[in-house]
């Protein structure tokens, strides 16, 4: 079919190919031309004829289609003129009926949707009930484990949860109430029946001093139960706690607390087995001393009774299970750490400072005992080594002991005295009126105190005296009751005297005593102020006027100076701190601070001619116009003093700071001499030794 779509050039049905457009032809061509075309029309039409015939079939096919394709739009034109006809009538519309139809298949949808869900419901229902129903039928036949889980299980299906007010303002089914009912029936019952098989289990008996574990009990229906069984049943449930709080009470009542308070008991553990083999019960035996004297403790003695006792409940009663084991501690040990830290370990704090050093062995069995209860899981790292702590802080509870001990003879001191002068005292006695010698003008004042006031500054003064022999801790705690003794005369004396003064004075306080010891402390927090100062300058003395630094023993003794600086004045500021007031202690660190600063500028001094030859050399390198004239110019490290952290990591990531001669060690010595340790100075050391200029 291609020559149907070629054009016939009539040039080439021509004799002549060369033929001018505008020329007419000649009769002869014209007759060749029209025989031609008749040639090439017939071989067309022969070529279209066969074309045709041999898609015959593809012929028959398409116009079949078109055929099908003019009967269904008839059909479909027809179907339209009905709908158009329907919509049309007079009667109820079309589209109302199919709107009715329509909804109504959703109803039917949504019935038949809510009734399936109904279905599923009720089938949930019935399993939930059908397991609450095992759960009771498991525990009346000893499967408490078994019961135990599912209950744990139904407990999830249920969502339950132990705060009722959770539940507030949901809505469900009433079901689901009635059955969280059943299963909190189950619950307390499965409870009720554990916490009874616990404690026929372990029996205390005080007439013959013994504490029996039965390994196998039964109860009414149930037979055969293991206490091993009935202990993984209240883990499971969430009640192991609640099961041993009794018997870790009646534990810590009969067998800790007499072995505390009575003296050392002996204690001795007796197997009893069947004669299969197995183990029936166990016995802790309890034999009490037969002179009980508390002053005649002995700790390796208390401490091993009572690990015989823990290892007897590891062993027997949590089955030397971890996990079962903390939980008894949690119940037991903080009764059980009170009584021994009341009834022994504080009765046994020396009473003499000299005596301090024997109780280090009272501390290392202390640390063993606490230790032996760690390997067991009895108690965890931490927060319940209060022994330990005790036993470390035996200074602490030595020097309150003693500070209580002073306030006491203070106060009866105070208040059981008359406070009267000496018989022998009287200012216009008989030598002055018989004309005797009499006291010179100028000669010394004369003090005449009662024997009562006397008393008490013999008792302040030895416990200054106790001050400065004792450590830190025990010396705060002498100087705060000697300080508290005096409080107690200030505030004593004038209320039970105040009725004996003429009214002019009903208001007097006396506060003699106040001033004079302020001026005393005054003068020992100058010659404090002084020997700081004089640490310091040995301090800086010590670095040989920070000359040559480039050297490394010179440089090491400069370090070494300036540590030495950091750690006086930290350490000033810890022992001062927490003593003085604010307004001292802010007054006396500033008097130390500057005393550095003027150290600091003597030295700069001895470095002036150091400094004039800098200056020479700058101004020859350097133009006129550039040159500076300030030695905080020449010396960046004066600035440095003034900046904070920060800043100084700023200069040197700008370079500044390396513009000026100084090295990445340089500035991280300066920051670690003068800024103390924190992840603030960790990142900026960090910073500076990664950026190299």
């Amino acid at each position: 079919m291609d020559v149907l779509f070629n054009s016939i050039d009539v040039r080439d049905l021509l004799s002549s190919h060369d033929l001018d457009d505008s020329s007419p032809l000649a009769a002869p061509d014209l007759r060749l031309l029209i025989d031609r075309l008749q040639v090439r029309s017939l071989d067309i039409k022969s070529k279209v004829h066969n074309y045709i015939v041999s898609h015959n079939d593809d012929f028959s096919a398409l116009f079949s289609r078109c055929s099908d394709a003019v009967i269904n739009s008839e059909q479909l034109s027809y179907q339209v003129s009905n709908l158009v006809n329907l919509l049309s009538s007079d009667r109820q519309p079309i589209d109302v009926k199919i709107k009715e139809t329509v909804e109504q298949v959703r109803r039917k949808r949504i019935e038949t949707k809510e009734k399936k869900e109904t279905l599923d419901l009720v089938k949930v229902v019935l399993k939930l009930s059908q397991e609450l129903s095992v759960v009771e039928n498991d525990l009346k036949v000893g499967k408490v484990v078994e019961a135990a889980k599912a209950l744990t299980d139904l407990k999830v299906a249920l969502r339950i949860r132990d705060n009722v007010e959770d539940r507030s303002g949901e809505r469900e089914p009433m079901v689901f109430g009635l059955l969280r009912k059943k299963w909190t029936d189950c619950f307390e019952e499965i409870q009720e029946v554990l916490v009874k098989f616990v404690e026929n289990a372990v029996r205390f008996d005080q007439q013959s001093n013994a504490v029996y574990v039965k390994n196998t009990m039964a109860m009414n229906d149930i037979q055969a139960v293991e206490l091993n069984t009935v202990l993984k049943a209240m883990h499971v449930v969430g009640i192991l706690d609640y099961g041993l709080a009794k018997v870790a009470d009646l534990m810590t009542r009969y067998v800790i607390a007499p072995a505390v308070q009575s003296g050392p008991h002996s204690f001795s553990v007796e197997e009893r087995t069947l004669d299969s083999g197995c183990m029936a019960e166990v016995v802790l035996r309890i034999t009490p001393p037969s002179d009980p004297q508390v002053e005649n403790l002995d700790a390796e003695t208390i401490y091993s009774g009572i690990n015989v006792v823990i290892q007897f409940i590891f062993n027997f009663i949590c089955f030397k299970n971890s996990s079962w084991m903390r939980y008894f501690g949690r119940l037991t040990w903080p009764r059980m750490s009170e009584l021994i830290i009341s009834n022994f370990l504080s009765k046994i704090v020396p009473n003499d400072a000299s005596k301090l050093a024997d109780f280090q062995t009272i501390r290392q069995l202390t640390f063993e005992f606490e230790s032996s209860l760690k390997e067991i899981m009895f108690i965890s790292s931490g927060k319940d080594e209060r022994l330990s702590n005790f036993a470390d802080n035996v200074e602490v509870h030595f020097a309150t002991r003693k500070k209580v001990e002073i306030l006491a003879t203070a106060r009866d001191l105070l208040l059981h005295s008359d406070f009267n002068l000496p018989k022998d005292y009287s200012r216009n006695n008989a030598e002055f009126k018989n004309g005797g010698t009499v006291d010179l003008l100028f000669s010394s004042e004369r003090c005449v105190i009662s024997e009562a006031a006397s008393q008490l500054i013999e008792l302040v003064h030895q416990t200054l005296k106790d001050v400065c022999l004792s450590s830190a801790t025990v010396a705060l705690e002498f100087y705060h009751a000697a300080r508290d003794a005096l409080l107690l005369y200030e505030a004593v004396i004038p209320v039970k005297y105040q009725s004996d003064f003429p009214t002019s004075m009903k208001g007097a306080v006396f506060i003699d005593l106040g001033i004079r010891y302020k001026l005393m402390a005054e003068e020992i927090l100058q010659r404090q102020i002084q020997l700081v100062k004089h640490n310091l300058m040995e301090a800086v003395d010590g670095a040989d006027g920070f000359q040559n630094t480039h050297q490394p023993k010179r440089y090491e003794s400069a370090k070494f100076s300036i540590d030495q600086v950091a750690f006086i004045l930290e350490k000033v500021r810890i022992i001062w701190e927490p003593l003085l007031l604010p307004l001292t202690y802010k007054g006396s660190m500033c008097t130390v601070v500057e005393a550095l600063q003027r150290l600091i500028h003597m030295l700069l001094e001895s470095l002036s001619a150091l400094l004039e030859s800098l200056v020479a050399m700058n101004q020859t390198t350097k133009p006129q116009d550039a040159s500076s004239g300030s030695i905080d110019d020449l010396i960046p490290s004066l600035n440095m003093l003034d900046l904070p952290l920060k800043s100084i990591t700023a200069s040197w990531e700008s370079g500044e700071l390396a513009k000026c001669g100084y090295t990445s060690s340089e500035v991280r010595d300066f920051i670690k001499a003068i800024f103390t340790d924190s992840q603030l100075r960790k990142e900026c050391l960090w910073r500076i030794e990664n950026i190299k200029f």
